[in-house]
């Protein structure tokens, strides 16, 4: 073969693509930045296992502290996520009333909030108040108050104990009490814990519920997280059922009837003028709507009992109704 000179054009493009090659093999360019102040995060899996373990507290929940207050209380769990120790104390309000949980079989302590908004309508309802205040009240929770609060603080930990108990025995009680976030300093700053928020709702009162786990207790429990939390559970066993019958057996309901009428428009309405009359015709056989705690749950008609009015029931409401 004869011999060939490259031009500087080709000897350029050699030297070219040799660059190309090096900085595609360079390893830096496969790195991901990674921040050493956060921890580890836990598994997805994990995240949801501790979702659906919260679901089965707050159903818990509610119905015992329904039973606790003689009140219609709906929890719902609102987030499960994992965040810094510090993040979590910045979301808190200002005064607030919090607990440092002790975990007997586990070095570190967890930590739980109840918001003001909540914790004063509770403690006027403890107090034998009929109704409940909404005025905002932004002060610290006293001595006396605190010792109010211990039986719901019980009742709360006794439901945590029992749905963490499908996981691990894990006996939660008070170790202090705190008013100041900023104050309870029961874990470093940068260790990460799994916040978990939960809505309490009184009639149309509500509040924040939060709790911190610190994360290495749950991976330290990660191999116990099996698969029976996977699956949500279809239907609550036959224990579950009495013991939720004999909470609620106490508790009180609010029922009312309506009667649904004619109705008007807008337009008509602001044609009125004095002297117009207003028929509001209801046929005796009609039936009335009657309701539970603001929900339409039955048929009935208006009766006679004695020298009052009453209401009697034809059926139940169902989803053609």
């Amino acid at each position: 073969m004869a011999d060939r000179l490259l031009t500087q054009h080709e000897i350029d493009n050699v030297f070219r693509n040799l660059q190309a090659q090096r900085a595609s093999d360079d390893i830096s360019r496969r790195a991901q930045p990674y921040d050493f102040r956060r921890p580890d995060r836990i598994a997805k899996e994990q995240l949801r296992s501790i979702h659906i373990l919260h679901e089965n507290f707050v159903r818990s929940l509610a119905s015992s502290l329904s039973a606790y207050l003689r009140a219609y209380v709906i929890v719902n769990l609102v987030s499960v996520e994992q965040l810094s120790f510090m993040e979590f104390l910045q979301c808190l309000p200002s005064p607030t009333c919090m607990v440092s949980l002790n975990m007997a079989q586990f070095d570190n302590n967890a930590l739980l909030e109840l918001s003001p908004a909540i914790v004063f309508p509770v403690l006027e309802m403890l107090l034998g108040s009929t109704s409940v205040s909404t005025t905002k009240i932004e002060r610290e929770v006293t001595e006396i108050e605190q010792s109010i609060l211990d039986g719901v603080m019980r009742i709360i930990l006794r439901d945590l104990r029992e749905a963490w108990r499908q996981v691990a025995t894990i006996d939660f009680s008070i170790d202090s009490f705190e008013t100041e976030p900023q104050l309870l300093q029961i874990l470093a700053p940068n260790e990460a814990v799994v916040a978990v928020s939960i809505e309490v709702r009184i009639g149309d009162i509500s509040g924040m519920l939060n709790l911190a786990v610190p994360s290495i207790t749950v991976k330290m429990l990660g191999q116990k997280f099996d698969q029976q939390w996977t699956t949500r559970k279809t239907e609550a066993s036959e224990g579950e059922q009495q013991r939720v019958m004999k909470l609620i057996r106490t508790s009180t309901m609010h029922f009312d009837t309506r009667l649904r009428g004619p109705t008007l428009s807008v337009e008509n309405l602001l044609k009125l003028s004095a002297g117009d009359v207003l028929a509001f015709d209801y046929p005796i056989d009609r039936p009335i709507d009657l309701t539970i705690n603001g929900r339409l749950k039955y048929k009935a008609k208006i009766v006679a009992s004695g020298r009052k009015r009453a209401a009697n029931l034809l059926h139940p409401v169902t989803l053609q109704d």
